[in-house]
């Protein structure tokens, strides 16, 4: 079966504040982030860097584990991105191929 839901973590400088959101969509949703239209959050802060995703098999595990990552805290989360993208970097140019 493939993947069809994504977590995800949008931010506007290395450690700075953190968005956590869920899509069916990635690529996609991460344009309307990148372009103001995602959330009044992400645009009120200019979270428009992608620093962490995962995919989920179905869309109700990755509402679970968007509610979970939500639940943590920040150092926690910093961790985790850290884990998996040490730099930092945009992942935008991954996924938007």
């Amino acid at each position: 079966m493939p993947l069809m839901a994504w977590v995800y973590i949008m931010t506007n400088a290395p450690s700075g504040t953190l968005y956590i959101g869920v899509t069916a969509h990635l690529a996609a949703r991460i344009q309307q982030h990148r372009e103001g239209r995602g959330s009044d959050f992400c645009k009120e802060h200019g979270l428009t860097r992608l620093v962490y995703v995962e995919s989920h098999d179905t869309m109700l595990e990755a509402i679970t584990r968007e509610k979970a990552l939500k639940k943590w805290k920040r150092a926690w989360k910093l961790n985790l991105i850290g884990s998996v993208n040490p730099d930092w970097r945009d992942l935008w140019a991954d996924i938007n191929m």
